[in-house]
């Protein structure tokens, strides 16, 4: 097994501002600089694509083609964490009769079921500007973030997550019908509530060995951080029911909630009690404050803290091996004390970083392994050279 994760090369067909790209990283950190609307971050989300799920954009497939292209693919070479290994995800907007094509995931040349299979070789984190509103936005972005951090501890977690949403939307169509079988409905809220049970199951555990990274220092046995520590849990009906009781009961009282329910769900068009309506609670540890009510300074570095707790967590149950980072602007409004505590905990946590930034300058002290390029409108170039 090798003793690091990292995106050794990388190659871009038609992505986004990239006609075509081929960059050499080695192992070391990566550092891309330049002006807003270069591709920096079109780059980063190359990368999310190694990792199962969306990236992190979570931009529909066909918006990352670029303007004339048929398609885009996204290949790498990697030390990963069953050792080298060439990863590729493609997309067509044709098959030929006019039709999408799709996505397609390959893993040293051979064609995957799904990008699924990526999660099993490598893990890769990231934490982006639109996220700094994650604490006063919608639930359902908080319930996103939840479930990407738990799918870097189970690459399996998208499938359960998935499996649940196609049920949930059988049930929801059924209910519809001015006369829905009865017998199918009971079916569907079987399935459901094994589904469902699984996902907040799968959220808490996530969460439950978070807390021990991210968790008072005193409590988790941690380092000080330069990052406020957080308690975290996730609210919901489901999970109360998990905490309250074994699985097998929780699913059985889930499964009774559901056909109690009926009538309301079909009169609201949609399934008003289940994981899909949980969200994630954070508060700021040492001022005991929900994140929501901190300042936006605040918040974002309880977000940093959070992530830099996970990349530890994961890096623990990973065979020692920490996560690609992929920190898009991070520094942009960080002091600076907090930004050379941020390069500290990243240096101390041993993994690949990618960083962006329009301001060059804010990368001192990023570290000696780092290498920075410059950016400009898809091409891309080691800086002074």
């Amino acid at each position: 097994m090798t003793a690091t994760l990292a995106v050794n090369r990388i190659t871009l067909t038609g992505f986004r501002n990239y006609a075509q790209l081929r960059l050499d990283t080695g192992a070391g950190s990566v550092v891309l600089t330049g002006p807003n609307g270069a591709g920096k971050t079109n780059l980063l989300e190359a990368v999310s694509l190694l990792a199962p799920g969306r990236g992190l954009r979570g931009a529909p497939f066909d918006e990352l083609v670029r303007q004339g292209d048929a398609g885009w693919a996204v290949a790498a070479e990697l030390e990963a964490a069953t050792g080298p290994v060439k990863l590729g995800t493609a997309y067509s907007l044709s098959d030929g009769t006019g039709e999408a094509a799709g996505r397609q995931v390959t893993v040293d040349g051979l064609a995957q079921k799904g990008s699924g299979s990526l999660g099993h070789h490598t893990r890769i984190l990231w934490l982006t500007p639109a996220m700094d509103r994650l604490f006063a936005g919608p639930a359902s972005d908080r319930r996103r973030f939840l479930d990407r951090l738990v799918l870097a501890f189970d690459p399996d977690h998208s499938t359960r997550v998935l499996g649940f949403e196609k049920a949930m939307r059988e049930r929801n169509r059924l209910l519809a019908e001015p006369h829905a079988d009865a017998s199918w409905l009971s079916g569907l809220e079987v399935e459901l509530a094994a589904r469902g049970v699984a996902v907040a199951a799968a959220r808490l555990a996530a969460i439950d060995t978070l807390r021990g990274y991210a968790g008072k220092p005193t409590e988790s046995g941690g380092k000080p951080s330069h990052f406020p520590w957080v308690m975290l849990t996730c609210e919901g009906e489901v999970e109360s029911l998990i905490l309250a009781m074994p699985a097998v009961q929780a699913e059985d009282q889930y499964r009774k909630m559901l056909h109690d329910s009926r009538r309301a769900d079909a009169g609201a068009g949609r399934t008003l009690i289940g994981p899909h309506r949980s969200d994630l609670s954070v508060t700021h540890g040492p001022k005991d404050m929900p994140a929501r009510l901190c300042s936006t300074g605040e918040q974002k570095a309880l977000l940093i803290g959070i992530v830099l707790a996970h990349a530890r967590a994961v890096k623990a149950g990973f065979g020692g091996l920490a996560p690609i980072l992929l920190l898009d602007e991070v520094a942009a409004h960080l002091d600076a004390g907090r930004r050379h505590g941020l390069y500290g905990e990243l240096e101390g946590l041993g993994g690949q970083v990618w960083m962006t930034g329009t301001d060059r300058s804010l990368f001192e002290g990023a570290g000696p392994g780092a290498t920075i390029y410059d950016v400009n409108h898809g091409a891309i170039a080691v800086h002074g050279s």
